[in-house]
């Protein structure tokens, strides 16, 4: 039987709750993040951390693909569903445990708070810079089609405002996300306010918040977008990272061309690598690799400059194959990538598997060594570093990301269209 993400979280809950220790990239060991503080000299200077920010503009660098997460601890608003710490919701349970230990939350009493200052932490060790940033992610609910909040349906939620506070409070560190759910009865007013508090991008995952990108009522929404130049960024393809069993075809890539076509500028998050959905375009609807549908959409010259994707999450266990291999022999693509680490994830340790990737020779067992320290100490930085270090030989030439994808923070300065 094949195991998926959402399977191998939770078959893997008891050996976190044991807190067996071992390396990242083992399939039933090393679980338990180990959560340590400051990054030792040896791996600051190693050649391999110097080599990945080699030719690039420190200033320049942005991750584009960060969330804030919270149980509403001190007052912040933020909400989890109570499904989410309770065992009689098992698949649910377990993510909710192995994303508070990849977030290094011991007291969740607290845990609003600590998980913040440890991202603060992170970023400043990774990128020390201050013109480097992290797009910093809120997260509506879930809304039923009448415009009513689903909490039923709502597996966390981080308001705006929280991100909005943490932004202002560390404007070397953060450019603030918003997101915000179209069925609103205030959408469009939500869109302006949060606009001119300076949210940088709009965060939607339709699988899960229950969004279909093709619905009508989003037009004005997407309208808006265009005319603030601000960019959607959304998930496609399948969801594995919350429930979304019975809402899967709301990642159709192809539902995004409604906001396309509306003159919204739109980033495809993990580049739609997982997942199969009915390819829209066949009289049959026969079903198509997500993939496949994202590169179709890439490949329509009338949406250069306004459709991107994100390359966050390609090195994980589930979507390293085919996805990432094409991606990086793509060179033709990569002026149209922007970097995301979807941090906490890259702190999972069942979703990075460093041998997986010494397997399929994306690097070397040696590179696979310095990785693994690297990912005990700073999760962000250990997934830069992995990307800058990816590659594909062929042809006896080795493909890599281009320099560029690491360097778009100025993408998401906006500027306000006529």
């Amino acid at each position: 039987m094949a195991v998926t993400r959402r399977r191998f979280l939770a078959l893997g809950a008891g050996g976190l709750l044991a807190g067996v220790a071992g390396g990242a990239g083992a399939a039933w060991y090393g679980l338990r993040n180990p959560c340590r503080v400051r990054l030792p000299d040896r791996l600051r200077d190693h050649p391999l951390v110097r080599a990945a920010f080699a030719r690039l503009d420190p200033a320049r660098i942005v991750d584009a693909h960060v969330h804030l997460v919270g149980v509403g601890a001190g007052g912040t608003g933020a909400w989890v569903n109570p499904s989410m710490t309770s065992w009689a919701h098992p698949i649910r349970g377990a993510k909710f445990l192995f994303y508070r230990n990849a977030a290094c939350i011991t007291d969740l009493d607290r845990a609003d708070q600590d998980y913040a200052d440890r991202l603060v932490a992170l970023k400043r060790e990774a990128f020390p810079d201050p013109g480097a940033k992290l797009l910093l992610l809120a997260f509506d609910h879930a809304y039923a089609g009448d415009g009513t909040v689903d909490l039923a349906d709502s597996e966390f939620y981080v308001p705006a405002a929280y991100v909005f506070q943490l932004a202002a409070a560390h404007p070397d560190d953060f450019l603030p996300a918003t997101s915000i759910h179209p069925y609103r009865a205030d959408a469009l007013d939500a869109l302006d306010a949060h606009a001119a508090a300076g949210a940088r991008a709009v965060k939607w995952l339709p699988n899960a918040q229950r969004i279909d990108p093709a619905d009508p009522r989003c037009r004005p929404f997407y309208e808006k977008l265009a005319h603030l130049g601000i960019p959607l960024l959304t998930h496609a393809g399948e969801e594995q990272a919350v429930e979304a069993d019975e809402a899967q075809l709301l990642g159709n890539p192809l539902r995004l061309r409604a906001a396309l076509e509306a003159g919204a500028t739109v980033i495809v998050a993990h580049c739609a690598s997982l997942g199969t959905s009915p390819d829209l375009d066949r009289a049959d609807q026969a079903v198509a690799d997500n993939f496949e549908l994202f590169l179709r959409l890439m490949a329509e010259p009338r949406w250069v400059g306004r459709l991107w994707g994100d390359v966050s999450a390609l090195p994980q266990f589930n979507r390293c194959g085919e996805p990432l291999r094409r991606l990086l022999l793509s060179p033709e693509l990569h002026g149209r990538l922007i970097n995301g680490s979807d941090y906490p994830l890259p702190g999972v340790n069942p979703v990075i598997r460093t041998s997986t990737l010494v397997d399929r020779g994306y690097i070397t067992a040696e590179e696979r060594a310095v990785l693994n320290e690297l990912f005990e100490w700073n999760a962000l930085l250990f997934d830069f570093v992995l990307k800058r270090t990816l590659r594909v030989a062929e042809g006896g030439v080795e493909h890599r990301f281009a320099d560029e994808i690491f360097q778009r923070r100025d993408f998401f300065t906006r500027v306000a269209r006529p």
